[in-house]
């Protein structure tokens, strides 16, 4: 198997796995947006999310020889390693509860902000744990600050999200009546799923952040986010920021074994085969619970079936290529942190970078926005970039 041990090997990974983690969620807004039912989409991505860990696996986890000390991903599947790669699966089961509460938070609270505060909470209670996990291979002194700037950003996120909400609600509480559609569109929590329905919005093409736009928007997306109230969307952010703090402190125990469950002589599992029991149940919870999703949907979605989803080939592309960004991604993260430790791997968080740049040149986050939104949207995320830049500095060496 290949084996990544150089620092700068390390980064590199970070800095793609950084990449392909904050655009795979742009792709699923992008297609709740257009009105594509999340079930739908979520069970799309699940299948090339686990794709993607076969090809890792059959690939890097096969190059070289196998020996009894430094097995292959093959050889590893019959060894008795079943305590480690049930940290390994435990890890996919958060993940993708979190995964899964994310897709729901992106409409409800705004894509940019909800992989600010997911992310910061991951950092500060993740590469806590990491660290220690990890006897202490980072350096504390430069670590922990960084941990304190993401805590700082998570309390900028919610207030980002606070004010563009008030700017949102300003707009709209002064849009006219149109007599013409017979629309009284003079406060948010008005609009009823039947008049959006009649109102022809889709020909107006609105300006990103004009109040028609924002109608429009909410009469072509699948999740009707107006009148919902601001508390659902944020206890799925934090919830599924807890969810996401956990799987990397869960993969580390996979393939360190630090609390010593393998039997003796049993070698580690390797970054490979971890990810894949990792990828395992994380396919299967996916997808079991979106199933049910399609029968018992959620915030008022509406009911389909699996029939309805095998012949829904709108934006299937689109939803396929998030399934391999994120899976690639957590791929090169997990590679990143067994070489150079997985509490400065936890710098890949700063996806809300990329995330962020998606949401406003493909959403038209906070166009429009009051200079108060601003200032704090750019606090955010300068101390972001300042957080992240203190937890790659950190970087150690593991010894293999």
């Amino acid at each position: 198997m290949y084996v990544l041990e150089s620092k700068g090997g390390a980064i590199a990974c970070m800095l793609l796995a950084l990449f392909f983690l904050g655009t795979w969620p742009a792709l699923l807004t992008l297609l709740e947006r257009r009105g594509r039912l999340p079930q739908h989409t979520y069970l799309d991505y699940s299948i090339t999310n686990f794709l993607a860990a076969v090809i890792i696996a059959l690939t890097l986890g096969e190059i070289g020889k196998s020996s009894d000390d430094s097995p292959n991903f093959i050889q590893q599947l019959y060894q008795d390693n079943w305590s480690s790669a049930m940290f390994a699966m435990g890890g996919g089961i958060v993940l993708s509860l979190g995964n899964l509460s994310t897709q729901y938070a992106f409409a409800l609270v705004g894509l940019s902000v909800t992989e600010v505060i997911t992310a910061s909470i991951t950092v500060v209670i993740g590469t806590t744990v990491n660290y220690f996990l990890d006897n202490k291979i980072n350096k504390a002194e430069i670590l922990f600050p960084g941990v304190a700037c993401f805590l700082i950003a998570v309390c900028l996120g919610s207030a980002v999200h606070s004010s563009n909400t008030a700017d949102n609600k300003a707009k709209l509480d002064t849009l006219s009546t149109d007599t013409e559609k017979g629309l009284n569109t003079t406060n948010a929590a008005s609009f009823s799923n039947k008049d959006l329905a009649r109102a022809d919005y889709f020909s107006l093409k609105a300006k990103a952040g004009t109040a028609d736009f924002l109608v429009e928007l909410e009469n072509r997306r699948s999740i009707k986010v107006f009148g919902k109230s601001a508390f659902v969307g944020l206890f799925l952010t934090f919830f599924a920021g807890v969810c996401f703090s956990l799987f990397s402190p869960a993969f580390n125990l996979a393939t360190n074994d630090q609390w010593h469950t393998l039997k003796e002589g049993v070698p580690h599992l390797n970054v490979y085969t971890a990810f894949f029991y990792f990828s395992v149940s994380c396919f299967f919870l996916g997808v079991i619970l979106n199933i049910a999703f399609l029968y018992r949907p959620i915030l008022n979605l509406p009911k389909t079936t699996f029939k309805a989803y095998v012949n829904d080939w709108n934006g299937r592309g689109w939803a396929l290529l998030a399934g391999f960004l994120c899976g690639f991604g957590n791929g090169l993260q997990f590679m990143g942190g067994q070489a150079a430790g997985y509490a400065a791997a936890d710098a890949v968080q700063a996806l809300p970078l990329v995330s962020t740049f998606w949401g406003i040149l493909l959403f038209g986050e906070y166009r429009k926005s009051s200079k108060k939104t601003y200032v704090l949207l750019i606090s955010m995320l300068f101390m972001f970039i300042v957080a992240v830049g203190v937890l790659m500095a950190s970087s150690g060496h593991r010894k293999q």
